[in-house]
């Protein structure tokens, strides 16, 4: 019997529905607690940030203006799916950070759950962040929340899953889209993830996933004009304070870094986060 030849995973990035190697040509190497080698990813640079949040901008109208009772159908698609890629995730974040099967089987488990539970507020949260206002006069006025955009990602560096889906989903709940710079230990869970969505019906674009040096990219996603809304929950270890500073600059939301076990934990102030509040007045009938 012949003996076949494994085929080895290529881990690129993924930008506007599409797995482009970095347009710098540079990669790094991922390796196993003990050092063994894993496989090579993709190092982003600042150009493919740039083209990242360009895919996020053609992307957002359309995610946006889908119903809520529509979005919360796609996102529970990427959970059924990731449901029947398991072995595969677990795998990937035991090789990655050295776990046992059953706590990396615990987290894959976690996420799927946690995308499931985001998932189910997408037709909810706005009867629960909205509400009429009492006013003194002949007329409704009403409040309602909607998405603030871009939303530029930095996923907890500590995690290989279950961080990376704790900060992505709740931005897509009311029709965000996402520039999301994954853990730099542990990327290939988060390109396995795009891979999900991409055989999802996310429409691409919506969610980008860039591997690398987030030190290196972060900066440019906190001054680029197009990126509304910026979630800081894995850079404690980075400059993030410059980060606030660059943001202020174009007057783009940041989120600060968290820390420990609550960090990225599900909660309806990480939806309500990324919202702004549009505010509507309507005359009463007078007849």
């Amino acid at each position: 019997m012949t003996k076949r030849l494994t085929v080895p995973k290529t881990y690129k990035l993924a930008i506007g529905g599409k797995f482009p190697r970095s347009e710098s040509g540079r990669t790094y190497a991922v390796a196993t607690p003990k050092g063994d080698f894993l496989a090579n990813a993709s190092l982003a640079s600042r150009k493919d940030a740039r083209d990242a949040v360009k895919a996020a901008i053609a992307a957002g109208s359309g995610w946006a203006g889908a119903t809520a009772y529509n979005r919360g159908q796609v996102l529970y698609r990427v959970a059924e799916i990731l449901e029947g890629r398991r072995a595969q995730f677990v795998d990937e974040i035991s090789s990655q950070t050295g776990a046992s099967t059953a706590a990396a089987t615990a987290e894959v488990d976690e996420a799927i759950d946690r995308w499931v539970w985001y998932a189910g507020w997408c037709d909810k949260f706005g009867q629960v962040a909205g509400n009429g206002n009492p006013v003194a006069g002949p007329y409704f006025n009403i409040s309602v929340p909607e998405p603030t955009g871009v939303v530029g990602v930095i996923a907890p560096q500590d995690s290989a899953l279950l961080g990376l889906v704790s900060a992505v989903a709740p931005a897509l709940v009311t029709g965000n889209t996402v520039v999301v710079v994954a853990s730099q230990r542990f990327p290939l869970s988060a390109i396995s993830l795009a891979e999900v969505l991409a055989t999802s019906d996310v429409p691409g674009g919506v969610v980008n996933v860039l591997t690398g040096s987030p030190a290196e990219i972060a900066p440019w996603l906190a001054s680029h004009p197009d990126v509304h809304a910026l979630d800081l929950v894995g850079a404690g270890e980075f400059d993030w304070v410059d980060y606030q500073i660059a943001a202020a600059e174009t007057l783009t939301r940041v989120l600060p870094p968290e820390s420990g076990a609550d960090a990225a934990a599900p909660s309806l102030e990480r939806i309500a986060a990324f919202t702004e509040t549009k505010t509507v007045w309507h005359p009463k009938s007078l007849v």
